[in-house]
């Protein structure tokens, strides 16, 4: 599954792994699931994309200031990518970090994206090691001098939003910080 969004993007998401009943089957990242419906409801209220809603790769939803990607790019069996899996996607997540040139905020969706964000900064050098960074939800971290913030939060999987472990208002906070971020209003 290809990533998309805004080459200029100021915003980066890196998600986990195209759903089999969503991204699979409709040719775009967080289209046509539960997940999708929450994420972009969000995109949209906070400036990131052009409407509420994506059903389709070519339903007019376009993302303004925003790239997304995922640790893997095969829908994986159970819904969970192996840590091959990732490892094998990496060389995706590095070429997308050396084009998109003007990021100012990473946001990770769940552990296991987070996790491979952190890792692929240690093999690329900027980072020595994974444990100053602790995930947890709407938490920042300055990984570097001049790179991108990072930024956590859970995962808008169904099985987090059905539960209330994330809500609409929690996510919406944590974009807005990643729009003040790269509005560059904060710093």
């Amino acid at each position: 599954m290809p990533s998309f969004g805004d080459h200029q993007a100021r915003a980066l998401i890196v998600g986990l792994a195209p759903g089999a009943h969503g991204a699979n089957r409709t040719g775009r990242m967080f289209t046509g699931d539960s997940s999708g419906d929450f994420l972009y409801r969000v995109l949209h209220r906070t400036g990131f994309a052009s409407q509420p809603q994506s059903v389709w790769r070519d339903d007019g939803l376009s993302l303004r200031g925003l790239y997304i990607t995922a640790s893997a790019h095969c829908a994986p069996p159970g819904n969970k990518p192996s840590p091959q899996e990732i490892r094998n996607c990496r060389p995706y997540l590095i070429r997308e970090l050396e084009q998109l040139k003007n990021l100012r905020v990473v946001v990770a969706l769940g552990k296991i994206a987070f996790d491979n964000y952190l890792e692929t900064l240690k093999e690329l050098g900027i980072i020595r090691s994974r444990a100053p960074f602790v995930f947890g939800h709407n938490r920042h971290f300055t990984v570097a001098p001049d790179f991108p913030i990072l930024l956590s939060s859970y995962h808008p999987s169904q099985q987090n939003t059905s539960t209330g472990k994330l809500t609409e208002k929690m996510l919406v906070d944590v974009f807005r910080k990643a729009r003040n971020w790269a509005d560059d209003k904060e710093r």
